[in-house]
């Protein structure tokens, strides 16, 4: 059974970084594509970056291209997101998923992690 636990979230100050992780309790990280989307206060989820199932192939939305790196460590069963050259427009929630039929618009996943905040200072 899958069950993701996303961590590293916390306060930075703009222009700093974070690792977030979000590790599948239920190993099967490398059966499943896995990513993350976003919700700041006040607006709609949107979507971060993926990770194709064996980790070869990435995608990321324009808004952190060239900041946010997405990667997978499927021996740890581990998804990372690096965020660099954080902004306030980066505080959100930021979640994992994975196993999406659909990412975006109208993302069709079947599993959520519980979500880890981010808040970046100016």
């Amino acid at each position: 059974q899958v069950q993701l636990v996303e961590s590293g979230g916390g306060w930075v100050q703009a222009g700093g970084s974070l690792r977030l992780s979000c590790v599948d309790s239920g190993r099967t990280f490398g059966t499943h594509n896995a990513g993350w989307f976003r919700q700041g206060p006040g607006k709609e989820r949107e979507f971060v970056g993926r990770i194709s199932w064996s980790g070869s192939r990435t995608w990321h939305a324009d808004s952190v291209k060239g900041r946010f790196t997405i990667s997978s460590d499927n021996a740890r069963n581990t998804v990372y997101l690096q965020m660099n050259n954080l902004g306030p427009e980066d505080t959100a929630v930021y979640y994992c998923a994975a196993s999406c039929a659909r990412w975006w618009p109208n993302p069709e996943c079947n599993y959520w992690g519980q979500g880890t905040q981010v808040t970046v200072s100016s």
